[in-house]
């Protein structure tokens, strides 16, 4: 599979999105863990993930346990596998969303998803979403203190736009590396950012990069000009769609998330898709 820089980590360039296989819909757990074990024989090797993964009040971090869970069950060495993790964002357990970007609380958060996920240190540790009721800039600086500490090896941010991007790799003295936004072909409003981190060296990161959860399935039915060029190509409009991600710029690492291992062996194919320059112009411009 082709690599991907992230941080200087050479890593797959398509990833694994863990968060389908532990909120509403998820599928037993035998299933997640094959999911896993099936991103990882098709040779991914980023894992994302996030504390706020799970579906009940008391099940905080339950994505994270699971994960750590399929790489101490996988059969081969898996320790070269970057697992990336955030924080900031909560699940009351009644279906809504919440921030808490305060300081105390993202050190604290971090260090749980640490013992949750095993190790000396998190991989990456990413801030979830921005609290309104925080400076930006203390949030981050939580982050920035984290790495001092060793408590996390590389931090990211997520949903940010490009002054906070500039803000976050300011308060992290020039150590930010990656960025983790929303972008398929039907969310194309981070394309600003995505520029932005192609043109910083800035892993940039798409969260559902085939349109979510309930809309992967449909994406060349939306749109044909993908159906139509995975039909040239003999292949799913779903590699077609990360491909054309990948082509965006050189350092887009889309993160599909999965529930089956048959749809992370599909996506994983899609690194090694070529589209052509017209092909690409067709996809970008499609609606």
């Amino acid at each position: 599979m082709q690599q991907r820089s992230l941080g200087g980590t050479h890593v797959s360039a398509i990833g694994l999105g863990g968060m389908p296989m532990s909120i509403e819909g998820r599928p037993d757990e035998d299933r997640s863990i094959r999911t896993i074990h099936a991103a990882l024989e098709a040779g991914v090797t980023l894992i994302d993930t996030a504390d706020a993964y799970h579906r009940d009040a008391n099940e905080v971090g339950h994505n994270e346990t699971l994960i750590a869970k399929a790489l101490a069950s996988y059969g081969s060495d898996a320790t070269g596998i970057l697992v990336a993790t955030k924080g900031g964002h909560l699940r009351p357990g009644d279906g809504s969303w919440t921030q808490n970007g305060h300081p105390d609380y993202l050190k604290e958060a971090a260090k749980a998803s640490l013992k949750r996920l095993g190790g000396d240190a998190i991989d990456l540790y990413q801030y979830h979403r921005p609290d309104t009721e925080v400076p930006y800039e203390d949030s981050i600086g939580a982050l920035k203190d984290l790495l001092d500490e060793g408590v996390i090896r590389m931090a990211g941010i997520s949903n940010a736009t490009v002054d906070q991007i500039r803000k976050a790799n300011q308060v992290l003295d020039g150590r930010l590396v990656s960025v983790q936004n929303q972008f398929s072909p039907a969310f194309r409003s981070s394309e600003d950012e995505l520029r932005y981190c192609g043109e910083n060296g800035i892993a940039f990161l798409p969260w559902s990069p085939l349109g979510g959860i309930q809309k992967a399935g449909g994406l060349g039915e939306h749109f044909t000009a993908f159906q139509q060029i995975a039909d040239k190509h003999g292949v799913s409009p779903q590699q077609v769609c990360l491909a054309w991600e990948l082509a965006l710029a050189p350092t887009v690492i889309p993160i599909p998330g999965a529930s089956r291992p048959e749809s992370i062996q599909d996506s994983a194919q899609a690194s090694d898709l070529q589209l052509s320059a017209d092909e690409i112009e067709i996809l970008s411009t499609a609606d």
